[in-house]
């Protein structure tokens, strides 16, 4: 078995096929990520489809994972240069680096990573797919490393490759490899999706997306895992067959699930939302939907104007500017039991929820999270956006605030907002516990208890 991952050798080990068959051995290429993975993915996203139009997929590593000289080497020698991928049903010629995507990837139920730029890189994925899903309209593959400002720069100077201003990225290899490995930055998290359009038996268009999210160390360890999964299953008495070829149909997608549970690594399946589907949390959790206690559900499959009331336990923040702040937004005030009565107006992928606590009032408008914001949830108090990320753990819905804005202006995430925020089933009870706090200002309001339905 090889780990290479240039498109033209891993497709040319089918040279070696008859030798290898009569030799009685297996030449296994490609051994890795692209493309094992990621067929064994559009396979399982597909299983129900009878026509695959597109596929399209991207890794994005952690800015602290080590990336080798030679893997630097490969992709410099191939920035600015043509790489050949299908469009519109025919083999076409797209420029490496030249062309990029936004892309937020991130499981059901999990904490997705920043929507993040990708660009086009030269896989073997883009010569293998095709003929393994004949017909195929379209394919694409990138890479999205961080920071982006390295990532930009990069693009630029592929650029320069393709107007051929420059002959080649390859003496700068060196130079890429200082910058990835001292000037970065961010969360120590990574990931990757797998995005397939095709036609359902019933003949209506269908997208399905699977993500996957490697905190910390975790993630390097995955382009190897290919290899491992082939080595444990021979040891188990379960050979490949004899042959040579890209081994990109010799594993399965739970094959990866097995070893994906031993690490902190999660994964997802995404469909498309309805057009017509208005809720907005189930939009936003996806298939980790179906994971919410009853109560959960009841209360966010909300109908136009429903009422929920209850009691709740408020306490506030001790220090002026928090108090100022709780004043200014209409937090309730502190108080050891109050009643408190939520109102839920539903429009068309918008709520707005008005918490009435005793006398006092204030009032925020929920969204499905858009373009940077995709896979969170919106949420509108006074002139501040907050995009918030869904996380379900221990029956548990949780609520962290990722970024926020100051009417549209993007504000530091090291300042936003923090806090113990969920909700959660007790006694067939739905329950709340919300915490609103500040790196620098400490405890602004925090007000727990519990809701049931108005009749």
């Amino acid at each position: 078995m090889d780990f290479a991952d240039g498109s033209d050798f891993v497709k040319g080990i089918i040279e070696l096929d008859v030798a290898a068959k009569s030799a009685g051995v297996y030449a296994l290429s490609g051994v890795s990520s692209f493309p094992v993975l990621t067929a064994a993915v559009v396979r399982s996203l597909s299983s129900s489809f009878t026509q695959v139009l597109s596929i399209k997929g991207g890794i994005a590593p952690s800015p602290y994972a080590g990336v080798g000289l030679n893997v630097i080497r490969a992709i410099a020698a191939y920035a600015g240069k043509p790489v050949q991928l299908t469009r519109n049903k025919t083999v076409s010629t797209a420029y490496g680096l030249t062309e990029s995507i936004r892309y937020t990837i991130g499981p059901p139920g999990y904490r997705p990573l920043r929507n993040i730029r990708f660009s086009l890189v030269d896989v073997p994925d883009l010569q293998l797919l095709p003929d393994l899903w004949p017909g195929l309209d379209s394919i694409w593959m990138g890479a999205g490393p961080v920071p982006e400002v390295l990532h930009r720069m990069l693009n630029g100077l592929a650029w320069l490759v393709r107007i051929r201003l420059l002959p080649s990225l390859s003496p700068f290899a060196p130079i890429f490899f200082y910058a990835i490995k001292y000037l970065r930055w961010g969360a120590h998290r990574g990931g990757m999706f797998v995005e397939v359009q095709g036609i359902q038996s019933a003949g209506t268009l269908s997208t399905r997306s699977w993500h996957l999210l490697a905190e910390g160390n975790d993630g390097p360890y995955i382009p190897c895992m290919a290899l491992q999964a082939i080595i444990e299953r021979s040891l188990a008495g379960n050979n490949p067959p004899f042959g040579a070829r890209p081994a990109s149909l010799d594993l399965e997608l739970q094959d990866y699930e097995r070893l994906f549970e031993k690490r902190t690594i999660y994964t997802g399946q995404r469909d498309a939302v309805a057009a017509f589907d208005s809720l907005i949390f189930r939009n936003v959790l996806g298939s980790a939907w179906k994971q919410l206690p009853n109560t959960l559900k009841e209360l966010h499959q909300n109908a136009s104007d429903d009422v929920w009331s209850g009691t709740a336990k408020v306490e506030r923040g001790a220090g002026f500017w928090a108090k100022r702040i709780a004043s200014i937004f209409k937090f309730p005030k502190a108080n050891q039991s109050v009643p408190v009565e939520v109102k839920i107006s539903t429009k068309v992928h918008v709520e707005q929820w008005k918490r009435t606590f005793g006398q006092q009032t204030f009032v925020s408008t929920l969204r499905p999270g858009e373009d940077d914001w995709d896979k969170l949830m919106s949420e509108q108090l006074g002139p501040f956006r907050f995009g918030i990320a869904l996380i379900i753990e221990n029956k548990k819905l949780y609520f962290k605030v990722q970024q926020w804005k100051l009417w549209n202006i993007p504000l530091p995430a090291i300042w936003a907002p923090i806090g113990n925020s969920y909700e959660f089933e007790r006694d067939g009870k739905f329950h709340f516990h919300v915490e609103i706090a500040h790196p620098l200002l400490g405890l602004i309001v925090r007000y727990q208890g519990h809701l049931s339905q108005y009749n």
